[in-house]
This record gives structure tokens, sequence and C-alpha cells, in this order.
């Protein structure tokens, strides 16, 4: 329709001598500035002088808690929600969780430091979750590493329906303490570290099914995938994390600096994934320069590798992993167990700020290489829904996003247009929208001239 106005006012403007110029001019500022437009977005995502890291993303709509030095005083969670909370240093804070007796629970608890913390590799958290007589269903625990670089870890607690301890329905509390080793501390590292909570349930099965884990799997590493690089940057925090798929992905990240993606996996498929970091000019050695760790739809730690780097082009690739399976939830060795359902897994990569002092701000290139293969089937019959009830879900909208790196639904191409034009700044947007008025403003003009009778 608009295509149609145009050829009308264009006949008219060719009748009187003024529309055509008119809109002829005010065309070419429009696309002068759509010109300007395109030059400032590439600029933009080309300059990467003085790029710092960006902050953690936050659930959206995280509800703020404290947690309490008593259980008597514990604040509750609720499953399906997200909670931000602050833990000090040497805390040893309590949450209260109330829980059904057949559904397994799970709580990932995210910290995530300052980034002008200096903390040791064996500095971080440990998790569990205990029923109302103070037994403990489980112990978790996330360090720093050899990268001795601030970064958000997390660590899972939870609570299996079937097993020996931690039966029935009722009150159980969440533990979170702050693991600091001595001497370690400056005034960076004294601060508090921020929390994030997010609590979820999965029911048990309408039918039991086998109670042992898979006796056999393909555990050989497979050829790393090879082929021309896409671009696609990463999330700042769990709930942001970009949609991957199978392919050889390429990002940018500068010291200090945590990237989140998320890859949808049916039952039976697999994942492997493996990390390139590109040659930098500089002398000297750093430890666990980059991480590359592996969380299943819970936010369950599954497996990490990470890499020493002298300033040469070096791997580090993720050790085999069975397919997705119910079953593996029997097996003992935690990168098997911890592949027990469907749903999104998440990649997470991380680049050492131990890296600015030898190889300077970067940013530094980073190819990721993602295969999924295995042969995808219908999941186990739960007895009820999982909370959220999307957890354990792969849609062909997921499919889809792993491919495109969008929401599937248009938000994330709008969203990324406003970041866009915030990003370049007021003035430019203004002049945008100034220019479509001058264009409008012609036209009528034309149309009114056109009208006039000719002498």
């Amino acid at each position: 329709m608009w295509a149609g106005r145009r050829s009308v006012a264009g006949r008219r403007g060719r009748r009187t001598g003024t529309g055509r110029a008119g809109t002829a001019g005010a065309g070419r500022r429009v696309v002068s500035l759509l010109s300007a437009l395109g030059t400032a977005l590439a600029l933009s995502a080309a300059a990467p002088a003085g790029a710092r890291a960006e902050p953690y993303a936050f659930s959206p709509g995280a509800r703020t808690v404290a947690g309490a030095e008593r259980t008597a005083d514990a604040a509750p969670l609720d499953p399906g929600h997200a909670y931000r909370s602050s833990l000090p240093r040497g805390g040893r804070l309590f949450y209260r969780l109330r829980l059904g007796a057949a559904d397994t629970a799970y709580v990932p608890v995210t910290a995530v430091p300052p980034a002008d913390a200096a903390v040791s590799a064996t500095d971080g958290i440990r998790v569990s979750l205990r029923d109302a007589n103070g037994t403990s269903c489980s112990y978790a625990s996330a360090r720093f590493g050899a990268g001795l670089s601030p970064r958000p870890v997390t660590a899972l607690g939870q609570r299996e329906a079937g097993k020996a301890l931690c039966q029935g329905a009722g009150t159980y509390h969440l533990l979170v303490e702050r693991l600091d080793a001595e001497g370690s501390g400056t005034a960076g590292q004294a601060g508090p570290w921020d929390l994030e909570i997010a609590p979820a349930t999965e029911p048990g099965l309408a039918q039991a099914g086998p109670s042992t884990a898979p006796q056999t799997w393909d555990s050989a590493t497979p050829d790393p995938l090879t082929g021309t690089p896409r671009d696609r940057s990463g999330g700042t925090g769990f709930a942001a994390a970009r949609p991957l798929g199978q392919g050889v992905w390429r990002t940018t990240l500068v010291p200090g600096e945590t990237r989140f993606y998320k890859v949808p996996l049916d039952w039976g498929r697999r994942l492997h994934a493996s990390a390139d970091l590109a040659g930098a000019p500089g002398h000297g050695s750093v430890g666990g320069a980059l991480n590359l760790s592996l969380y299943n739809p819970v936010r369950g730690y599954v497996e990490d590798a990470a890499l020493g780097y002298t300033g040469a082009p070096k791997s580090a690739a993720l050790a085999p992993l069975p397919p997705v399976e119910y079953r593996n939830r029997y097996a003992v060795p935690a990168g098997v167990t911890s592949v027990r359902f469907a749903g999104d897994y998440y990649l997470v990569l991380h680049l050492s700020d131990q890296l600015a002092g030898t190889f300077g701000q970067g940013p530094f290139e980073v190819t990721l290489r993602v295969r999924v293969d295995g042969q995808a089937h219908a999941g186990p019959g739960y007895a009820g829904r999982p909370v959220p009830d999307d957890v354990f879900t792969v849609t062909a909208r997921d499919r889809e996003a792993a491919v495109t790196g969008s929401t599937g639904d248009g938000a994330g191409h709008r969203l990324m247009l406003l970041v866009a034009v915030g990003g370049i700044g007021a003035g430019t947007a203004l002049l945008l929208l100034l220019g479509g008025w001058t264009v409008a403003a012609r036209r009528a003009h034309a149309r009114t001239n056109a009208q006039k009778p000719t002498a």
C-alpha cells in the first residue's frame, strides 16, 4: 500500500515538476541517515577499546530475600520463582522450602562476587539441602579455580525422592556457605557476594521404570566440527543465555567476562563442546585462562574444561557425555548422573581477568564448537508437572532459536533494534524521526501542487 501511494505521488510530481525533486531530495536524506545509522552500528559493534565485562544479568522479576543465621528465622522459597540474596564473607545462611513427598527438588545457587574481588583458587560456595532434623540430603560446592578470577559460580542442592535420606513432605532448609581461603582477602574480597537462587521440582514417574543406569554408551571423543564460524555473542546470566545449536560459533571476550549460552537437548540426544582461544601478542603464562562449563536444565554442574595460555592458540574440550536419559540418575559419575533430563543445557564461557596484565585488555576471540547427536525419543511419563512447567521441555521454537539465535517470536529482534538505537544515542534517533517527517511533508506538498490547475 505504501508503494502504491509513492507511485501516485511520483506521477503527480512529474506533471508539476516539483514533486519528483522534493521526493528525491528527501529520499537522498533518508538514505544518508540510514547509511549513517548502519555505519554507527558497525562501529559500535567493532569498537572494543576500553570494553569492560558486563555485570551478571539476574532473572527478571527475581524476588529479594534475606538469608537467616538460624533455621527458625529462614525466609521461604517457592519452586518456580527466582530470588536474589546476599552472602557476606564467612557467611552461613539458611532459607526454607516446603516440599511434597513425591517430588525431587533442585535448588541451584549462583554466587556473583564483585568484579574487583580478589579470590583464591579454593574460594567459592558450598550448598546443602537439609530436612527438618538437620540431616543433609546433599552437598555441592563451586570454586573459582586456577584462573584466580572472580566470576559467577553455581552449586546445586537437591532432595531426591526415593532415596534413603530426606524423605516425606515437610519443611526443608537450604544452607549456603561462603568458602574463603585464609589470607586471600582484600578490601574487594571482603565485601558481600550477590546470590541468585532458582528452586525447581521434578515429579515422580506415572509408571515405574528401570532403576539402573545404562550399561554402555559411546564414550569416544568425536572429531571437532569444522567450517566457517558464525558470530554469536552470549548472554550475561542463566536467564539471559543465548540459544545455540550444532555448529561453529565465534565471539569475543574481554578479561573477566562471562558469557552464557543454552543448547536444547531432547531425550536421547547428547552434547559435545570445545572452545578455542585465539592467539595474542605478549609473553608469559596464565593458568585457567579460559573456562568452559556445562550445566543441566536445573543449573546443576555437569562438566568443565579449562586451558592454560601462553599467547599461542589453545583449545579446551568437555569430556564425552552420554545421551540424555532418565536412567542416568542412577549412575555414579557426576558427568553421567547430571544428564538426567531433557531441556536447555547451559554452556558458560569465562575469560580470566589475569590475562589483562600479560596479554592486554583484548578483546580475545573465542570459537565454540558444538556437536549435538543421538536419536531423539519420547521422554518418561511424569505423574505430575515439573515446576517451572517447561523446565524439561524442548519445543520446535527452541530448536529454531538454537539455529537463528532469536527467541522465535520477533521479540528478540525488536529488543536488539531498541538497544541499537539507544546505543547510538537519542540524537541519531531524533534525526531519523525528523527525516521521516520531512519526507511526509514534501509528499503532502507535492500532492497539493499536483492538484492545482496549470496555466
